[in-house]
Parts: C-alpha cells; structure tokens; sequence
C-alpha cells in the first residue's frame, strides 16, 4: 500500500522546526488551513478533510505531529512539551512561505491548537477545536486530577504515564489495539452506557480488555487501519505516548497564561457520545469567557470521538462555512 493509502492529489513535504523535521502533506492553494491530529492518528486523519478545503479555496496542510510518521521522534520525553509542539507549527508556517494560518486541531491536536493560538496569536488568527473543548491553565496539577478520578481502578492518562508501559501492552499487536481502541470511541460501535468504561483500566489490567471485538467502525476501513498501523509498526508508540508524559510539564511551563482566554475568531464541534464533550461540559459552557471569539459551537448527536472521520461530510461543511466567515 502506498504511503498516501489512495488519497490523491496531495504533496508530501518534509520541512525543518528547531526540534528536527515535520512532515506534512498539503493540497490546494489560498489562505493556510493547519490541521493537527491527535492520539493515535496521523495527518491521514483529515484525508476527506484536505480536498474538500482545497476546493474552497484553502491550502490545507496537515501534519505529522512530533513523535508521529515521518516527523522527528525525539528520545528526550520532555521534548514533547506543548511549548515545543507549537513551535513545530509555527516553523511550519514560516516554512511554506506564510506569516499566519488558520490552526485546526482533534483531540491532543485540538489542545495542541489552542495552545498554538493562545502562545502565538501573532501567527494564529483563528484557531478550529474538534472533540476536545479549550479549558485554560489552571486548577491542581494535571497528575493529581487524574489520579483522583479513578477509585479503585486506573484513568487511561495515569496508565499512559509510566515510559514503555503501555507500549508493552500495543506494539505486540497494533493493529488489533488501534481497531478495539478505535471501535471503543466511535459512536456506531462503543460499549454500551453500562459495560466497563473503556477509557479505565483495572488494577493489573490492560486497556484492550474493555474495547470491542471484532468490528470496525463504519469510518474505518481494513484499509485505513492497515496505513494507521503501519506507521505505529515502524515507529512505535512512544512518540505518540509522550504527549500524555508533559501534561505536568505544561501546567508549570504556562504558569503565566494562568486562567487565560483564547481570543482569536474560533470553532468548537464535538461529539454527543464523545467523553471528551460530556466530561469538559462546564469547559463548553464557560466559553463566552475563555473563547470570547468563539463563532459557531455545535454537538453532533449520535457521534463519537473521531468527528472528522465519523461524520466528514458535516464536519467539512462545517469547517468551510466557518472558514469563509473569518476575517481575510
């Protein structure tokens, strides 16, 4: 299977940040739209993204984040820090000759993209969150929130935490893990409301006991799962785990945007059986103060994590209608 998985008329480009190189894929022409993935995707994710934004007039770009593809996969934990990862997209954006662009980020690549907007608004003048709602810098360290929320079991970003634990759990069969993780999340195939919670483990328990079995999502076709492991196959899992590792990091690193809005023209979508949406509720309803800019809000009945892929036709009408919105 070729690397481009049957997406056509895109450019692959490797271009250079102060942390090594990012590669990115790009289609169209016209203002820059950034797109930034999250855990455990790729810039494949916005495969039915990038022509739809081309068409309208947009060139799209969207990245490998650090640890992921064909980007720099540092062995430094810490050089996974949001600080870090922000200058990788500014240094994309200067690479491809631009001074600003529109930044669209899912899941870790929706913090990823707030956190881009709020540290660098001179280069980001509007900023596009999927799945995983803006919530400023605040409150008791990362580490200690998520330890008190799992009782008598383990919240899946504690059990991320430990460097080669969970890789010993995924990289011997990684594509069985993405499928059962994938299918755990999506709205057509999740565990029901009253089966175990996928996103906790039990003590001395893996993630993968809790995902389904045996079917796909309707997005995810044996073929996207073959390019999605495939590029874990050859990397491994670190890269992408090590985001989870700086969460601590980053609550001191940005210590003075403490409580901070993001105040560009912005967009939130989520998804109604997304536990990101229903977890961040008081985070959504507090935007008027944190994303004062904030355009068109929207939850997706009936769909999961993965919005993009899951509902790409509304998503990109979406996107666009927001997009044209936007000051030239």
């Amino acid at each position: 299977m070729s690397r481009s998985a049957g997406v056509t008329g895109i450019t692959h480009r490797l271009v250079m940040s102060a942390g090594g190189r990012v590669h990115l894929v790009e289609q169209g022409s016209g203002p820059l739209v950034l797109l930034v993935h999250g855990f455990p995707e790729s810039w494949y994710s916005w495969r039915h993204q990038l022509p739809v934004l081309a068409a309208a007039g947009y060139r799209a770009v969207a990245v490998d984040v650090r640890g992921y593809g064909r980007s720099s996969k540092p062995e430094d934990v810490a050089a996974y820090r949001m600080t870090e990862l922000v200058e990788d997209n500014v240094a994309v954006v200067h690479a491809l000759g631009e001074r600003t662009a529109v930044i669209v980020g899912h899941d870790w690549g929706a913090t990823i993209a707030a956190g881009s907007a709020l540290l660098r608004p001179d280069v980001f003048r509007a900023v596009g969150l999927l799945s995983v709602p803006y919530a400023p810098r605040g409150g008791p360290r990362p580490s200690e929130v998520f330890a008190g929320m799992a009782g008598e079991e383990e919240f899946y970003v504690g059990y991320f935490q430990e460097p080669g634990r969970a890789e010993a759990e995924i990289e011997p069969d990684v594509r069985g893990w993405l499928a059962g993780f994938y299918a755990a999340l999506s709205g057509d195939t999740m565990p029901p409301a009253d089966a175990p919670d996928p996103h906790f483990v039990s003590r001395g328990g893996t993630l993968r006991e809790r995902f389904p079995v045996g079917r796909l999502p309707a997005w995810l076709s044996e073929d996207d799962l073959d390019f999605y492991a495939g590029e874990f196959e050859r990397t491994g899992m670190g890269g992408a785990l090590n985001r989870y590792r700086n969460m601590d990091r980053d609550w001191e690193d940005l210590a003075g945007f403490d409580g901070a809005p993001v105040t560009q023209p912005s967009l939130f979508v989520g998804g109604a059986l997304d536990a990101s949406t229903t977890w961040m509720a008081d985070a959504i309803k507090a935007y008027p103060a944190t994303l004062p800019g904030l355009v068109f809000s929207q939850i997706l009945d009936g769909c999961g994590h993965w919005l993009q892929q899951e509902r790409r036709e509304e998503v990109n009408a979406i996107l666009t209608t927001w997009l044209r919105s936007l000051p030239a």
